[in-house]
């Protein structure tokens, strides 16, 4: 394996920002930004899209309802907004985490490790986001496809390095999208009392070996 480190991309795509029509410019308005979808994450994880109320939302945040209308025309549009700024938030964890890892397959085993733990600490997320399905199904697929487009250059780029085995990109980012998905539901949200640096190392197992009774060897 490469000395190098590994590359990570946590590219958003051009439709990250569709949802926000009124982007803040000052640092004041972005901190205001990040109150509102701090107590919108707080409101739909609560209270579930339909029962939430945008007066609840700029009561969480402390914040005036003209204020809300600065930012959103709607309660979708802020549901959107933080669809987008969940995937992009989970993102940025992941990627810090593994910067700087010296392999893909090292890469896999901490990132995975990061969003176990990004869940635990934002147990809304699976909640908003499995909602986004019935509520805004564009936002729901961007989520997941921005994931699965960025995880596929990753890969790309790491068989292109000898790091990995190549072929198959997009399938295997779904494959793995999907391992992460429900390792999360499982051990983050369903319960969180194994170590998350434990549920990483069995899964980063499997990637690496497979199922094969031999290790190291490849299929017949």
């Amino acid at each position: 394996m490469t000395a190098k480190a590994a590359s990570v991309d946590v590219t958003d795509g051009p439709a990250a920002d569709a949802a926000l029509s009124k982007a803040p410019r000052t640092e004041r308005g972005k901190r205001t930004l990040r109150k509102l979808l701090d107590a919108a994450a707080a409101e739909f994880g609560e209270r579930g899209y339909h029962e939430a109320s945008i007066s609840g939302i700029t009561q969480r945040a402390g914040a005036a309802l003209g204020t809300f209308y600065t930012y959103f025309d709607s309660k979708e549009q802020v549901f959107r907004a933080l669809v987008d700024d969940m995937g992009r938030l989970t993102r940025q964890h992941i990627a810090e985490r593994v910067t700087g890892t010296s392999d893909r397959l090292t890469a896999e085993r901490l990132g995975l490790e990061a969003f176990i733990d990004f869940v635990r600490g934002h147990k809304d997320l699976y909640r908003i986001v499995m909602e986004a399905q019935f509520v805004a199904e564009d936002a729901y697929r961007n989520y997941y496809r921005v994931f699965a487009e960025a995880y596929r250059r990753n890969l790309v780029h790491a068989s292109a390095k000898g790091e990995i085995s190549p072929g198959h990109e997009e399938e295997r980012a779904w494959a793995l999208i999907g391992m992460s998905v429900f390792l999360g539901l499982r051990y983050a949200v369903w319960s969180d009392d194994r170590p998350a640096a434990e549920i990483a190392a069995a899964a980063a197992e499997l990637i690496t070996f497979g199922l094969s009774p031999h290790k190291g060897e490849g299929m017949s």
